[in-house]
């Protein structure tokens, strides 16, 4: 009788017969199937993060959102900040980060995100408390492996109590039991609601913007409605995927989600090879877009959804459509800006889109 206490019980090293004690052996597993969320049910995600300097800077520099205001003083103060915060992006990525390994580990597909609203600067050395209500439960249509749940998140500071962030997102979470099929057709389409798969006919006729400031963008909107067009345009800078982005910056946000950087589990899946966190080709798409504008703060983001894979090597670029110029909604220095952004990839093939409302800069 073998005394499988003994370190040298088995050779691991012979592969037939590691095999044969693999399949036996039982997985410890993370995140939670589809079965484990009930409507109304409040999870507290530990451990909180930390909001630092270095992440700070660090998710600007990767993703090109180069905006003094969140590392200089002086132009931190300009805005109107006590001292330089954390960027919205990086704030964003860190507490939906935290939220996967509860969440959405289990893998499944990101189906988009809503309401997402910023309701305070956050700064390096803030303490997340971070929060989810599950707000919606369903079975899809199409997947009888998976469900879909929809969560609310907000992150807290964890001294103060107050809300610095809130979300709605959806994702496809997979069962531990297929759904039976009783052919009664009675289940939730997977596709989010307000999902449209062709999208609107833009006219023929385009307006460029001439600046970045808030009179500019009204001036082109008024043009344009003279004319039946539309504001519309792409910006130049393209950001290719590569393993800093795609599995590094997921990782630092402890995104723990193995679509990100198990390239052996994702072989056999359909995009085979790791993916991006759609936070990353996101905050990429609106670099490009910030980069083309004098933003002063930002607002809110609608009906975001993340269309298509990314993976490593693929190049993201950015579109933007603009929508709507309030100028009695901000400060006397800013007025708002409605958006319509869209990511694509090397083939122009949409990847992500969303619309935004930010404070942009009076001349």
């Amino acid at each position: 009788m073998t005394d499988w206490s003994a370190p040298d019980a088995i050779d691991c090293a012979d592969e037939s017969a590691f095999g044969a004690l693999l399949d036996r052996v039982e997985t410890r597993e993370k995140g939670h199937y589809f079965e484990f969320f009930d409507e109304g049910d409040e999870l507290r995600h530990d451990p909180g993060l930390r909001l630092s300097q270095h992440g700070n800077e660090e998710w600007m520099g990767q993703t090109l959102n180069h905006d003094p205001a969140y590392w200089r003083p002086d132009d931190a103060r300009e805005r109107d900040f006590s001292e330089p915060p954390a960027h919205p992006d990086y704030l964003l990525a860190c507490v939906m980060g935290v939220t996967v390994e509860d969440l959405s580990e289990k893998g499944g597909y990101f189906l988009g995100r809503t309401d997402v609203e910023f309701h305070r600067p956050a700064y390096p050395g803030t303490e997340l408390d971070v929060t989810s209500t599950v707000v919606d439960t369903r079975t899809s249509s199409s997947r009888p492996n998976y469900g879909i749940v929809t969560w609310e998140s907000v992150g807290r500071d964890r001294e103060t109590g107050d809300r610095l962030v809130s979300y709605e997102r959806t994702n496809m979470i997979p069962r531990r039991k297929p759904m039976a099929s009783d052919g009664s057709g009675a289940v939730a389409d997977d596709q989010p609601s307000g999902a449209d798969s062709t999208g609107p006919d833009l006219p023929s006729t385009l307006v460029t913007p001439d600046g970045g400031t808030f009179e500019d963008f009204r001036a082109a909107l008024e043009r344009a409605r003279e004319t039946d067009a539309a504001v519309a345009y792409r910006h130049e800078r393209g950001r290719t995927m590569d393993e800093r982005l795609v599995a590094g910056l997921p990782l630092s946000t402890l995104n723990t989600a193995r679509q990100h950087h198990n390239r052996d589990a994702m072989a056999d899946s359909p995009s085979g090879d790791i993916v991006a966190y759609g936070d990353v080709t996101r905050s990429i798409a609106l670099a490009h877009a910030r980069s083309d504008e004098a933003t002063y703060r930002e607002r809110r983001f609608e009906n975001e959804r993340f269309h298509d894979f990314v993976t490593l090597g693929d190049t993201v670029y950015g579109f933007t459509r603009v929508l709507d110029c309030d100028g009695e909604a901000g400060p006397a220095t800013a007025g708002a800006v409605t958006f319509e952004h869209v990511a694509f990839n090397q083939d122009s093939a949409p990847v992500y889109s969303g619309r935004r409302t930010a404070l942009i800069t009076r001349q």
